[in-house]
């Protein structure tokens, strides 16, 4: 296993039971409400449209609260994840909540391989899924490899730009401080604590890290044989991005002072061409 993957999994495993229990992924309110969809795919439901019926294909899931939300909305749906307990946690879910989702373990760039199977109506993918990759037209081969021929891929993600700026300053200053764009070597952070609400002491905070330009993955995605359908930029992100900056709008975060001048997230959606 490649040492960025490993210092990842690390991270990632350690923080499952704490994202399970923490009211940021609203797990109990799952099984006790069997129309609830995370907050995640709420924002996504316009441009999702209707799923019904349709087989989609969630890489890097997670704990699986946005590929059940997904099922809910009608779509049969697998999960792809290379942490073993988050998978675990999330075909437990499924199993408590009757959801039409099966989960794999697996590497984000070895999906193909691992669900034996390609002609998925649909791929999702959501915020804080790319970071993970160093090289997105791998990604976006693997994204080809698992569509059909006019399938779709939908992707919201936090915006490159946001991505680089600075989120530990002081003062009120937007810092362009990281990479916007693809660097062969990682971004290394040591960081404690993580994105939802928990009282809980981590031991593994050190992450290898890759940021991603909004034309590197567009032209990844193309030369992957995929047609750009749409693409939105958005004023809000769901979690508190730059900390002490932002302010709660619903169920997202954005800049209390000037919104419009940074980019926080975007859709962007591409069908696979015959």
């Amino acid at each position: 296993m490649d040492d960025y993957k490993a210092v990842n999994m690390a991270n990632w495993d350690e923080r499952v039971p704490a994202h399970v229990a923490s009211p940021g992924y609203e797990v109990e309110r799952f099984i006790a409400d069997p129309a609830f969809i995370s907050r995640v795919v709420r924002f996504d439901r316009p441009r999702l449209g209707d799923i019904a019926g349709l087989r989609g294909v969630h890489l890097q899931c997670h704990i699986g609260t946005d590929t059940i939300s997904l099922a809910r909305l009608g779509a049969s749906m697998t999960g792809v994840d290379f942490s073993v307990p988050a998978v675990e946690q999330a075909r437990a879910l499924a199993g408590r909540t009757g959801a039409d989702a099966t989960f794999v373990v697996s590497d984000a760039y070895a999906a193909r391989d691992a669900i034996g199977d390609a002609g998925f109506d649909f791929a999702y993918t959501g915020i804080g899924a790319l970071c993970w990759l160093p090289s997105v037209a791998r990604w976006a081969g693997v994204v080809a490899s698992l569509l059909r021929p006019g399938g779709r891929l939908f992707i919201r993600e936090g915006h490159p730009m946001l991505w680089a700026l600075d989120d530990n300053r002081d003062d009120d200053l937007l810092v362009v401080r990281y990479p916007y764009f693809e660097r062969p070597e990682p971004m290394v952070f040591d960081q404690g604590g993580t994105y939802v609400p928990t009282d809980v002491e981590f031991t593994h905070n050190v992450t290898h890290e890759w940021n991603h330009g909004i034309g590197e993955i567009v032209t990844a995605l193309l030369d992957a044989g995929l047609e750009i359908t749409g693409l939105t930029e958005h004023d809000s992100v769901p979690w508190e991005a730059l900390p002490g900056l932002m302010e709660r709008i619903a169920d997202e975060w954005r800049l209390a002072d000037g919104p419009w001048r940074l980019p926080h997230s975007y859709t962007l959606q591409a069908i696979k061409r015959a």
